[in-house]
């Protein structure tokens, strides 16, 4: 799945590979270790997925 929303991926993922500008490489993988796999819904109120949310924000966060 490719997506451009990061609580989307965070939610349905076992893995997410982040990928640079053009040309794309990829620029770090996370694997995505929610304590109890669950629906999408329920995946956003676990307490690590916040964390995961930071990580990958942060690692693409960059100024135009």
């Amino acid at each position: 799945m490719v997506t451009h929303d990061i609580a989307e991926a965070v939610s349905m993922s076992d893995r997410i590979i982040v990928l640079t500008g053009r040309p794309s490489k990829i620029k770090n993988i996370y694997e995505i270790n929610l304590e109890k796999k669950s629906t999408p819904i329920n995946n956003r109120k676990d307490s690590k997925f916040s964390y995961y949310y930071d990580m990958i924000w942060k690692d693409i966060d960059f100024h135009v």
